[in-house]
């Protein structure tokens, strides 16, 4: 953005007066005095400097000369970040961003594009990412301009900031999913600012240190009785192109990927020359959590258009009112969840993740958990939607994921297994783990999705394992096809196994895969050694090869599946890795046996 220079520098008394004078002869063209109030002998000296210096004419009003003093204060542009899931909102966020809810009355990111406009601020712009959809008819309603950041789900709001950095002027910079009772934009700003607002034995927030100038001297997360960071910021030029200098040499740090751009501010705020501008209570709210959403807008979980609060008031009889003490839920590798209660007791909301539609099998799921009710394996099922994929099950409470160590846990999970396995229950659908990596690798290529160096040569091992075990399969049985650690549910000697969503028939051997592809650590010689804990019996040398095989073949499968999600904007961290080894040291162990 091209840099203003500024002539006279006005000092805050004089901007300020100056400022009103302009803005209110913008709105009514009243005498300045009149309509400031500015009547104390001080306002009254600051109006004859600027009189003097030619800014006022004799009845108060702006002159050309004066309008050429605040230009370079004037605020070119406003960017609104709202390219956050807000999982916090969780099950709500499910639906549309938190920017679209509507409190009292009014959907957020409208009210803040309407109090822009009405101070004058008509270049707008909004950086989008999660359901980014949602936000593109703002900009024929309202006048907008959209950035799409691809980076929202790999990092924090720098990069959004940074989206968005040919933007950043004289900028007011303000996040989506705050509310604002009366209008605190301004037309005219003096200096770069953070809104702040007091808190008494406030944690988890910004804190702000200030001098008797309220320049910022220092950012902390220490709590206490303190003001803290919270409503629109506003950089002016020059702390607009420091600032983004700062971020550039930060941005490929590894460290970085995590951090708000409060941040990068806090780290770097011996640098920088921003100040703090108070605000009094009962003016900036900011939601974080629904139960803030309730207090602020007691009407608001009643009236929000909700589907997922439907299905679940149909589910369990249950009135809107009934639902309380909502809490988001750890994110799984597949799909999001949500804590709640309703009528006293505790239920688990799961929601389909992104992309999942193309991998997932919704009415095997279906099936399957039906019939691990019936086995004895799941009894915290209560409803799944079959069509769209959410489900509700019951929540125990005090529960631990297996532990691989342990040897008796073990072994019951193995046991579960022979359970499941010889049921007798006959699903409709089938799960052939090569086949389905294929198509995943199919979609794969179809994006451009850039495969590593050696996934080729891996996938014609793994495909030439696939084909020899194919003939050693005497029978399809029903299998989880997820079978490992965290979806085992331990409290004291009680084991539940959770998350059926890829159940189907197919090769028994490959939920042993699972069991020890999915973070077991455990090597060869291990995986051998649990054999006999499956079969009750010690291991042919056909079904030991065949084991082998199958943890190569299954780790495989979510390695391909793990690129996929990333592809997706699903970062899998570690588990891409995991799965890579497991795939890489399995598939070759198994072939030396063959």
């Amino acid at each position: 953005m091209r840099m203003r220079t500024r002539g006279h520098m006005l000092n805050k008394h004089q901007f300020d007066l100056l400022s009103t004078a302009m803005i209110s002869s913008q709105k009514t063209q009243m005498n300045t005095l009149a309509k400031s109030n500015t009547s104390t002998e001080s306002e009254s000296a600051t109006q004859k400097e600027l009189q003097n210096l030619g800014y006022l004419n004799e009845m108060g009003d702006v002159t050309e000369a004066g309008k050429n003093a605040l230009a370079p204060y004037r605020v070119d542009n406003a960017v609104i970040l709202a390219a956050g899931s807000a999982a916090r909102l969780a099950p709500l966020s499910f639906e549309k961003p938190k920017a679209m809810f509507k409190v009292r009355g009014e959907v957020l990111i409208e009210r803040m594009i309407r109090q822009l406009k009405e101070a004058g601020i008509e270049d707008i712009t909004i950086v989008v990412g999660y359901m980014k959809e949602a936000f593109f008819y703002l900009e024929e309603e309202f006048g907008v301009n959209i950035i799409v950041t691809p980076e929202y789900a790999t990092r924090n709001n720098h990069a959004s900031l940074y989206s968005a950095a040919n933007l950043l002027g004289s900028t007011y910079v303000c996040n989506s999913d705050e509310y604002y009772t009366e209008n605190i934009f301004s037309r005219y700003v003096y200096r770069p600012y953070l809104s702040a607002c007091f808190a008494k034995n406030a944690h988890g927030e910004y804190f702000l240190d200030a001098d008797s100038e309220n320049r910022i001297i220092s950012i902390s997360r220490d709590g206490g009785h303190r003001y803290f960071s919270r409503g629109p910021a506003y950089f002016d030029q020059a702390f607009s192109k420091q600032f983004l200098a700062i971020i550039s040499d930060e941005y490929n740090k590894p460290a970085t990927a995590d951090k708000l751009w409060d941040d990068l501010l806090m780290d770097h705020i011996n640098e920088l020359e921003v100040y703090m501008k108070p605000y009094e209570p009962g003016i900036i709210y900011e939601f974080d959590y629904l139960t803030d959403l309730t207090a602020f807008d007691r009407d608001f979980f009643e009236n929000v258009d909700s589907r997922i609060l439907d299905n679940i008031c149909t589910t369990l009889s249950c009135e809107r009112a009934d639902i309380t003490d909502v809490k988001p839920v750890k994110a799984g590798l597949t799909n999001l969840s949500t804590l709640f209660t309703a009528k006293g007791i505790r239920y688990i909301y799961r929601h389909p993740g992104n992309g999942t539609e193309e991998i997932v099998n919704r009415e095997a799921e279906a099936f399957a958990l039906n019939a691990a009710s019936e086995l004895g394996l799941d009894d915290t099922f209560l409803f799944e939607d079959p069509t769209e994929g959410w489900k509700i099950s019951r929540y125990i409470e005090g529960c631990s994921e297996l532990d691989y160590s342990n040897k008796e846990q073990v072994a019951k999970a193995l046991q579960m297994a022979r359970t499941l396995h010889t049921g007798g229950k006959k699903s409709p659908y089938s799960f052939d783990f090569y086949d389905e990596g294929m198509k995943i690798m199919s979609i794969l290529k179809s994006m451009s999705y850039p495969l590593p160096k050696d996934f080729d040569s891996l996938t014609a091992r793994i495909g030439s394992i696939a084909r020899k075990m194919k003939p050693e399969v005497s029978e399809l049985v029903l299998c989880h096809n997820d079978f490992y650690g965290p979806n085992f549910l331990v409290r004291g000697d009680e084991m539940r196994l959770i998350d059926w969503e890829y159940a189907a028939m197919g090769d028994p051997a490959c939920d042993i895969g699972n069991f020890v592809a999915q973070g077991s650590g455990y090597t060869v010689e291990q995986t051998l050694d649990l054999l006999p804990l499956y079969y009750g019996r010690e291991a042919t040398e056909t079904e030991k090869r065949h084991c082998l095989g199958a943890v190569g073949l299954v780790g495989w499968y979510w390695y391909v599946w793990a690129m996929y999600k990333e592809a997706m904007g699903n970062p899998m961290g570690e588990w891409l890795y995991i799965w890579y080894k497991a795939a890489k040291r399995f598939s070759a162990a198994a072939e030396q046996l063959y």
